[in-house]
């Protein structure tokens, strides 16, 4: 005997509850193991964030120096020597700039005495002020009877600090020193690399991945370019105007305060040190605030008007997800994050827009 439409609807409403319990249960199960995927996530980029920091730079300075491989390359360069050769650059112009830093560097040293003679007289103001200060705190505080002063007890584990200390530089010179042959793999197979990257996923799926790495890549060429207009264009301005304050060295401290200026969030503070530095004890306080000033002119300028004319169409995150990628990448890799924080962030979201269960995120994480 054949069930009827009526016996089928009643099983069907004996059953909802029973499969709307499963999926529940499904859900709160997705749910959890999405957490414990983040978490672990998380763990593992902060105990492996020295080889984690290590090899996204090598990326970001490979995407860098692609375009003189590529040039090479329509000259018929093998690919191969045309890496070598874009790595040999930077290598020498890196050592270039050590050198150029150096030199300053011990022309300020050498400077120093006639520095610290202006800028111990510019303080006596300030210090007689500290012991007035002092001096009235004391006739308003007397110290009691029997008040023993106060005794700061000395470190005396400075030997396990030196130890530590030389331990860690070596560590990251040693992981620094793969930069280089990184960088020149990322380039010489990135052909190879990326046509075995998609092969890693399913037939069905090798052509959204494929995507996903173009846009990945264009995001980070374009990301790159972005900064580097925006630095010339901060340091540039800078150069013109410490050098019409006639701050010692203003061609090498506008192009240092200028593209230090690009740190997300600190950069304000650290585009500041070297005019300020610098201007020490051969600036009176009107032209050093006039110089804080136009320090921070620039900055807000640039976050404010360049980056999202240059940078910001190429990203397309919106403020808060750049806010939380920066504190979150700052608190796991430090000063680092703050650098890398942006482009993880640009391509989780490009990888967000490509994965059609998470693509709501990616429009949370668009502007």
């Amino acid at each position: 005997m054949q069930p009827t439409k009526s016996d089928i609807d009643r099983a069907n409403i004996r059953d909802f509850p029973k499969a709307h319990k499963i999926a529940q249960d499904l859900s709160a199960g997705s749910t959890a193991q999405i957490t414990i995927a983040i978490a672990a996530i998380l763990v593992i980029c902060y105990f492996a964030k020295l080889v984690l920091i290590t090899i996204l730079t090598s990326l970001l300075i490979a995407f860098i120096l692609e375009p003189i491989v590529g040039r090479l390359e329509r000259w018929r360069v093998p690919r191969s020597l045309g890496s070598f050769i874009a790595v040999l650059l930077l290598m020498a112009a890196f050592a270039a700039a050590i050198h150029f830093s150096y030199s300053k560097a011990v022309e300020f040293i050498d400077d120093l005495p006639t520095y610290a003679a202006k800028i111990r007289q510019s303080s006596i103001g300030i210090v007689r002020q500290a012991q007035k200060i002092e001096q009235s705190t004391q006739t308003v505080l007397p110290d009691g009877p029997g008040k023993e002063p106060l005794r700061v007890k000395q470190d005396t584990g400075w030997s396990d600090w030196l130890t530590s200390s030389v331990s860690g530089i070596t560590e990251l010179l040693l992981t620094i020193s793969f930069i280089p042959f990184l960088t020149y793999f990322m380039l010489s197979w990135k052909e190879r690399t990326r046509a075995s990257t998609v092969k890693l996923f399913r037939t069905e799926n090798r052509t959204v991945a494929n995507q996903t790495l173009g846009g990945i890549a264009r995001m980070l060429h374009g990301f790159l370019i972005g900064n580097l207009i925006c630095g010339l264009f901060i340091a540039l301005a800078s150069t013109l105007a410490f050098a019409f304050f006639q701050i010692p060295y203003f061609y090498f401290i506008g192009i240092l305060s200028g593209f230090l200026s690009l740190v997300p969030y600190l950069g304000v503070v650290l585009a500041m040190i070297p005019p300020v530095t610098a201007g020490l004890g051969s600036l009176d306080g009107t032209k050093m605030f006039t110089i804080a000033a136009i320090v921070i002119g620039l900055h807000v300028f640039a976050i404010n008007v360049l980056f999202p004319k240059v940078i910001g169409k190429r990203l397309k995150l919106n403020p808060l997800v750049v806010t939380i990628a920066l504190l979150v990448w700052g608190w796991i890799w430090g000063a680092m994050g703050l650098v890398l924080a942006i482009p993880i962030a640009g391509a989780m979201k490009i990888i967000f827009d490509h994965i059609e269960n998470l693509r709501p995120v990616g429009e949370w994480m668009g502007e």
